[in-house]
């Protein structure tokens, strides 16, 4: 796909890409050349612009610094196997955080600003794309309110910022999990389904606590009685029980994942029956002492499809069985990357292509 780019762009005078070592990516550790930065202020959204990726000056006063004004977006661009650019289901991410926008009371950023700057940022650091299997380009869009001013208001000057960064695979041993049955990381009501940054503040003392015990993450449960479940970390989660792949139904308190969506609409594609409904503790306990509850896995956009190998619930670890090539947890990974790499048809239209 072509785009008409009327975007300014200053670009570096040297490239700091020689000093990545794409055989050993961390996660999040290095930035690419370059970022778009866009300025709403007097009611509208100004030009954006890319400039090099740099430090920012900002006052002490700044309002999201002290009231949590902030959203973010995480979505990844592959090199396709036939040497295209696949930004995946931008579209999708785009309705996403509008949705965030909204229930933080900042100005949503159009479809065409929002493609328009990725299309320009990502195929002018199209070398920073990793081209390894299971790597990626990490993007990184993101909005908080920029206004300096202390006083609890809505703020009138937002800044909107799109970095990237090559990323491997997100974690590639199952996971172990921690029921929480005290603290909450959202309530109905709450911004549990907006990916705004004080939801991941507030999750970091429990992690914390859970991952001093041994596990790797939170099973986090619903508010009112510990007793079903919502998410894993900050990702969906999914269960095959009886046969069905079976979801926790989107509510306030959970997020909207694009890697759940997908998920879901590649099951139906192959046949596999999807419940998305309420999921209690004790459901998957007795399921998984009776073996109808054959596999667990994290979604989202990071970690693609994270195996879970343990849950700690009620003082006892219930171990998951493994899950093998043949499980539908990894075949259907393989098919969504076969559609993200051009190998498999894209019949949904998921796939942003730009041609290089």
């Amino acid at each position: 796909m072509t785009v008409s780019s009327t975007i300014p762009v200053e670009r570096i005078a040297k490239s700091r890409i020689s000093n990545v070592d794409f055989n050993n990516l961390e996660f999040g550790k290095y930035m690419a050349d370059h970022m778009v930065v866009a300025d709403f202020k007097n009611g509208r959204w100004h030009e954006p612009t890319i400039v090099p990726f740099g430090d920012m000056m900002m006052s002490p006063a700044m309002l999201s610094l002290h009231y949590g004004q902030s959203i973010f977006e995480g979505m990844k661009a592959f090199w396709t196997n036939n040497g295209q650019i696949n930004i995946f289901r931008p579209h999708k991410h785009h309705s996403r955080m509008n949705k965030s926008l909204d229930r933080m009371c900042m100005p949503q950023v159009s479809e065409e600003m929002f493609i328009q700057s990725l299309h320009t940022l990502i195929e002018l650091d199209k070398d920073w794309i990793p081209k390894s299997e299971g790597s990626s380009l990490y993007v990184r869009p993101f909005m908080f309110a920029y206004e300096a001013r202390l006083g609890v208001k809505v703020a009138d000057h937002f800044k909107f910022i799109i970095i990237n960064s090559p990323v491997a695979a997100y974690q590639t041993k199952p996971y172990r999990l921690k029921v929480e049955d005290y603290y909450v990381r959202t309530a109905e009501g709450g911004t549990g389904f907006a990916k705004c940054a004080g939801n991941y503040g507030g999750a970091f003392y429990p992690t914390q606590i859970a991952r001093e015990e041994g596990f790797d993450q939170i099973l986090w449960t619903d508010h009112k009685e510990h007793k079903y479940i919502d998410e894993v970390g900050m990702m969906n989660v999914m269960f095959v029980i009886n046969g069905k792949l079976v979801t926790p139904k989107l509510t306030t308190t959970i997020l909207d994942g694009v890697t759940r969506d997908s998920i879901l609409t590649l099951a139906k594609d192959m046949g596999m029956p999807v419940e998305e409904r309420r999921v209690s503790l004790e459901e998957i306990e007795v399921g998984l002492k009776n073996k109808t509850v054959t596999e667990a896995f994290g979604t989202g956009t990071a970690a693609v499809v994270a195996p879970i190998a343990v849950i700690r619930m009620n003082g006892h670890d219930l171990e998951i069985p493994v899950a093998g090539s043949n499980s539908f947890q990894q075949r259907v990974k393989q098919k969504l990357q076969n559609i993200r790499m051009g190998s498999e048809p894209d019949v949904h239209e998921w796939n942003y292509l730009i041609t290089v």
